[in-house]
């Protein structure tokens, strides 16, 4: 139920201040918890303090203030609707949390009546801690000794070496203001970029290399998926030295950039699975996946400290150098031109 209700805002600088209050009285030992949320509207106006409220019958005709930050960079009429919510809040968890059992109770039912289970797929004879820490160090081992794994190592590490740093600076970029090289976007147009735009191009980029790979084979692909994943980086090249004022023109630079990375990324998730084939293969997929967070976290390690001393324009063209890795590696690994069609997973 909606109780509280506003007076009149304050202003200081780019924060609106909310004054709220209680109507009617609150019974000796209660709590009433309110809660405010944005609820629509443009998300460069958020909440900086007073998402949650409490008030008691000591004080239930003070007004509590909440503080609305609006985004300095904001140069034209907005608005944004919030709401605040009381109730009983412990009961609305244990309902939240009672909804969240049964569907893991149902996904649980669901995945064993329809997830495939290979025949090989079964528990060992030995189940002693001696024997699965044995199968453990063998399983790690095994994976380290496969053919070629050194520059399947390279190719998992330097495969994503430049989008790994562009995706660090990719927001910060759009969001700085122009005098230090930036769009100045408001949170809410980053918001629509990123958050509407780019997942749309990212999600139609990875369905259109699964498809195509599933068609044509990994290797066929390859070199288009590298290019795609890489060569399109150049967007923000044009972005920084341009610094367009058209908000639809840095939606679809994004929208190109984010649509190639959907499409390129397709490569490096079917070698990851070419890579884990043979026993062990779950296992050595999840390693796999260490390495491919570490091929992100490296490069990201520096990518900051690298923009703040060369600037977005000069960073930009070095993440764009920084793709030679990239083919490099995906020149040098084997690949059996028949992986990933679909009709050779089906034999």
């Amino acid at each position: 139920e909606d109780e509280p209700f506003s007076t009149s805002t304050i202003r200081a600088g780019n924060v609106v201040l909310v004054p709220l209050r209680v109507r009617g009285a609150i019974p000796d030992g209660e709590v009433l918890a309110v809660n405010v949320a944005h609820e629509g509207g443009d998300s460069s106006l958020r909440i900086a303090e007073g998402e949650r409220l409490t008030f008691s019958a000591s004080n239930a005709g003070v007004a509590a203030l909440i503080a609305v930050r609006l985004d300095p960079k904001l140069d034209r009429t907005t608005n944004a609707t919030f709401r605040a919510r009381s109730g009983n809040i412990p009961l609305a968890w244990s309902i939240t949390f009672m909804v969240l059992t049964g569907l893991f109770i149902l996904f649980v039912v669901w995945h064993r009546a329809v997830l495939p289970h290979p025949a090989d797929d079964r528990p060992t004879a030995d189940a002693t801690a001696a024997a699965v820490l044995r199968e453990f160090g063998e399983t790690f081992v095994s994976f380290f000794r496969k053919p070629g794994i050194g520059i399947a190592l390279a190719f998992l590490l330097l495969f994503r070496f430049a989008e790994a740093q562009l995706v660090k600076l990719a927001s910060p970029f759009l969001l700085d203001s122009v005098d230090v090289g930036g769009l100045a976007l408001t949170t809410g147009e980053v918001g629509f970029v990123y958050g509407t735009v780019g997942i749309v191009a990212l999600t139609v980029g990875g369905l259109l290399g699964g498809f195509l790979a599933a068609r044509d084979g990994l290797k066929h692909w390859l070199w288009w998926m590298v290019i795609a994943i890489n060569l399109p980086n150049a967007v923000y090249i044009y972005l920084s030295f341009a610094t367009p004022d058209s908000f639809w023109a840095v939606n679809a630079a994004v929208a190109v950039e984010q649509f190639g990375y959907g499409f390129g990324f397709t490569a490096y998730l079917l070698y990851m699975i070419y890579v884990s084939d043979g026993p062990h293969k779950t296992a050595h997929y999840a390693i796999c996946t260490g390495f491919m967070a570490l091929g992100m976290m490296i490069p990201g390690m520096f990518s900051g400290w690298l923009q703040d001393l060369i600037g977005y324009r000069h960073f930009f063209v070095w993440v764009l150098i920084a793709t030679v890795p990239g083919f490099v590696v995906s020149g040098m690994i084997p690949l059996d031109p028949a992986f990933g069609r679909k009709e050779a997973a089906s034999d």
